[in-house]
């Protein structure tokens, strides 16, 4: 099964860099779970409204510079937080960002408060 980006999911990648934007737009031809962008490009505002709530951790976040993501599952149209499907969906990912050429880090692979919502650019790539 072949899903697509919805025009509210592109609208959300507006500023991002264009690299992780070709992840995600190969990432949802070849993954098994459906996904839809939920944030982009954040702003300074709303990433200090995201710290206080305790949704993250740094004032210095990936979303910042347009060099991360966050997606959340679908399944039958509805979102799921499920761990196992976020799994299938990194897949995805990875194998997209391994055909592109694109160094990038799930934040389901970190060691400490993991996100498998949470996809961005290598740092090593993309300071």
């Amino acid at each position: 099964m072949s899903f697509r980006l919805s025009s509210r999911s592109r609208a959300r990648l507006v500023g991002v860099h264009p690299a992780l934007i070709a992840v995600v737009e190969a990432a949802i031809t070849r993954t098994t779970v459906d996904f839809m962008i939920t944030e982009g490009l954040r702003t300074v505002e709303r990433q200090a409204v995201l710290v206080k709530a305790g949704a993250s951790r740094t004032a210095r976040s990936r979303h910042l510079t347009g060099y991360a993501v966050d997606v959340a599952a679908l399944v039958e149209g509805q979102v799921r937080w499920d761990w196992p499907l976020y799994g299938r969906i990194a897949e995805a990912f990875k194998a997209a960002a391994r055909d592109l050429k694109t160094p990038l880090i799930w934040g389901g692979d970190w060691k400490t408060l993991r996100d498998g919502p949470h996809f961005e650019l290598d740092r090593k790539v993309f300071p």
